[in-house]
C-alpha cells in the first residue's frame, strides 16, 4: 500500500502554543471537494481557544480554528457536479490552518477572475453581508456601529452604501480613519459611555439612531448600544459573545419598543447565500476589503498572528496566514 501523501497543519497543542505537524493529508469523500489553501483569515472567535476555555479539550484536531480560508480546488470526490481541479474558491469548512482541506461542495462558492491573486477570507465577509441584510438599513437612516474592527468597517462601507447616515464609534483613532475612509458621516471615540451618549443625542437631534450594529462582543459596547438605539429602531449584535453571560437592560428595551436582533446566522444555505453576495461586492468593486489585511503571516507563525489579533498593534484590523 502506497504512503499516505502527507501535509503541514498547524495544532493548538494547548493554550498558547501552536506546533506545526506532518500529517496526511485529507481525501474528498462523497460530496466533498479538496482544497489546497492559499490562506486563511485569523478570527477574533479563535483567541478564547488560544487562550485557552476549560470545556475545550488539547490538542485540537490538525488546522483546527481555521475558518476563513481561500484556495483551488485540487481533488474531487464522487457526486461532485459544477466544480472541478483548477477552481479558486473561497469555502466554509473549519480546519483551514493547514496546506488543505476539505469541504462539502455546497459550501464552496467560485472565485470570478476578477479577484483573480486576491485574498478572500469568504467566511466573515458573507457574515458582514448577512448582519447587513437582517440590520434592514433604509436610505436616510442614522446608523450607529461600535466597533470598527474588520466587521464594523465593511459593515460601515455596507450602511453607507446604502445611503445611510454613520456614526462610528471606536476606541482607536486608526479605527475611526478607517471607518471614514469606508463612508462613515461621523466619528466618536469610545472612551466615556455618558460622553458618547451625550454626542450622539447632539448628532440627532435626541432622537438617537433608528438603527445600532454592535460589533465587539463585550459588555459594555452592549450596554452602550441599547442606550443609542431609538425609539422603535433596531439593535443589532453582531459582536461573537463567548466569553460568558451577559446582563441587558430589559426594562429600557421594553420602553423603547427596539426590535433586537441576534446577527449570526448559523443556516448554511443563508452562509452560502452570503458568500456569493460578498463575492458579487467585492468583485464589483462596491466593497475593496484589502485595507483591512493589515498582516500576513506564514503558517510558521500562527501564535504571532493570534497574539497580533488579541493586542493590535499599531494600526492593526486583520490577519491573514499564508497556507
Amino acid at each position: 500500500m502506497d504512503a499516505p501523501a502527507m501535509m503541514t497543519a498547524a495544532v493548538l497543542v494547548e493554550p498558547g502554543m501552536i506546533r506545526l505537524d506532518r500529517v496526511a493529508r485529507p481525501e474528498p469523500g462523497p460530496g466533498q471537494v479538496r482544497v489546497r489553501l492559499e490562506g486563511c483569515g485569523v478570527c477574533a472567535s479563535n483567541l478564547e481557544p488560544w487562550a485557552g476555555l476549560e470545556w475545550l479539550t488539547y490538542p485540537r484536531e490538525p488546522g483546527d480554528l481555521g475558518h476563513e480560508g481561500w484556495g483551488v480546488i485540487d481533488a474531487i470526490g464522487p457526486d461532485v457536479t459544477g466544480l472541478a481541479p483548477g477552481d479558486r474558491v473561497a469555502a466554509l469548512s473549519y480546519r483551514s490552518f493547514a496546506g488543505f482541506d476539505v469541504a462539502d461542495a455546497d459550501k464552496v462558492a467560485r472565485l470570478p477572475e476578477a479577484l483573480a491573486g486576491q485574498p478572500f477570507p469568504g467566511e466573515p465577509l458573507a457574515c458582514a453581508v448577512n448582519i447587513f441584510r437582517r440590520a434592514a438599513i433604509e436610505p436616510g437612516q442614522t446608523v450607529a456601529i461600535i466597533g470598527i474592527g474588520f466587521l464594523g468597517a465593511v459593515l460601515t462601507r455596507l450602511a453607507s452604501a446604502a445611503g445611510a447616515r454613520v456614526i462610528a464609534i471606536s476606541r482607536r483613532e486608526s479605527s475611526l480613519a478607517l471607518a471614514r475612509h469606508y463612508g462613515a458621516a461621523e466619528t466618536i471615540v469610545m472612551d466615556d459611555h455618558w460622553a458618547i451618549i451625550d454626542r450622539v443625542k447632539a448628532l440627532t437631534g435626541d432622537v438617537l439612531c433608528a438603527r445600532v450594529i454592535e460589533a465587539v462582543g463585550k459588555q459594555w459596547p452592549l450596554d452602550l448600544a441599547g442606550e443609542l438605539v431609538g425609539f422603535g429602531g433596531r439593535l443589532v449584535i453582531a459582536g461573537y459573545h463567548q466569553d460568558g453571560p451577559r446582563q441587558v437592560s430589559m426594562q429600557m428595551w421594553n420602553w423603547k419598543g427596539i426590535d433586537v436582533i441576534n446577527a449570526h446566522e448559523r443556516d448554511p444555505a443563508v452562509q452560502m447565500a452570503g458568500l456569493r453576495a460578498a463575492i458579487d461586492l467585492v468583485a464589483s468593486g462596491t466593497l475593496d476589503p484589502r485595507p483591512l489585511y493589515t498582516h500576513d503571516y506564514p503558517l510558521a507563525q500562527l501564535g504571532a498572528a493570534l497574539d497580533a489579533t488579541r493586542d493590535k498593534p499599531g494600526a492593526f484590523v486583520k490577519a491573514l496566514v499564508r497556507c
